[in-house]
């Protein structure tokens, strides 16, 4: 009884997770074979998924969405070196934060893709351009959120903390750095979120020749539709299961949120 109660728990959750892309092709499905898109700008998506398959199989897929999650991944660790600890700094002190808070508000609003010619004349052409905008732009979400996150620290754990007569280090170490954790994590999703659009961007037009950015512009100026819309499919891959991965991190790493 309990192996098929299990079997059965197994089963619904796996249809729950595939719903999604089934309605996904169905949508697509229908929009081709009704006519609703003009079928010359929207290939059915069965050939997409052949033809990505087989690009898969060659590895030339492989090869872009590797450069692609490179480029992201560098981003992301520059980003988190140099956000946190800037981050827990302004947060520790609330004056300081609101004396720096219109620049860290003006920048995280200012679109990353206006930077791109400010970042061209820093580094050039290449990688280093790309990966610097988007590790900018993600190092200001992420101050942000952790920032904000020291800020908003409860109370209450500090004090009761400190009656016990901890000391100021140990009540950041023990308490304050817990009570951040959740905040940044938000702030981590959203900057790999940023940086991944930030580099798609970047390799459409600051002169890549890898990654799916390059991928889907060059398809897009051949008419290779199911390449490029087999491309695309594979950055919102990309996107959703890096944010899976850092969910699940988060829930190991913060299992006592909220408690």
């Amino acid at each position: 009884m309990m192996s098929q109660s299990l079997s059965r728990d197994t089963a619904a959750r796996t249809l729950q997770y595939a719903a999604g892309p089934v309605l996904l092709v169905a949508a697509w499905w229908v929009a081709y074979a009704t006519g609703a898109v003009n079928s010359d700008l929207l290939p059915s998506p069965f050939l997409t998924i052949a033809d990505t398959v087989k690009n898969i199989q060659s590895g030339r897929l492989g090869v872009d969405f590797g450069a692609t999650l490179m480029r992201v991944g560098y981003s992301i660790l520059i980003a988190v070196a140099a956000g946190v600890p800037a981050g827990i700094a302004l947060g520790a002190n609330a004056s300081v934060y609101r004396s720096v808070e219109f620049l860290i508000d003006f920048f995280r609003s200012t679109p990353a893709t206006a930077l791109f010619p400010l970042f061209l004349l820093l580094f050039g052409l290449g990688d280093p351009a790309k990966i610097a905008v988007a590790a900018f732009a993600a190092w200001l979400v992420l101050v942000f959120n952790v920032a904000y996150g020291v800020l908003n620290a409860r109370q209450t754990r500090i004090l009761a903390a400190r009656s016990m007569g901890a000391s100021s280090l140990r009540v950041f170490r023990d308490v304050t750095f817990f009570e951040t954790l959740p905040q940044t994590f938000v702030g981590l999703r959203t900057a790999v979120s940023i940086a991944l659009v930030v580099i798609i961007v970047a390799e459409m037009f600051i002169g890549a020749s890898d990654g799916l950015g390059h991928r889907i512009i060059d398809a897009q100026i051949s008419y290779n539709l199911t390449d490029m819309y087999g491309s695309i499919v594979a950055t919102g891959v990309m996107g959703y299961g890096l944010n899976l991965l850092l969910l699940l991190v988060e829930k190991s790493v913060i299992h006592w949120s909220g408690r």
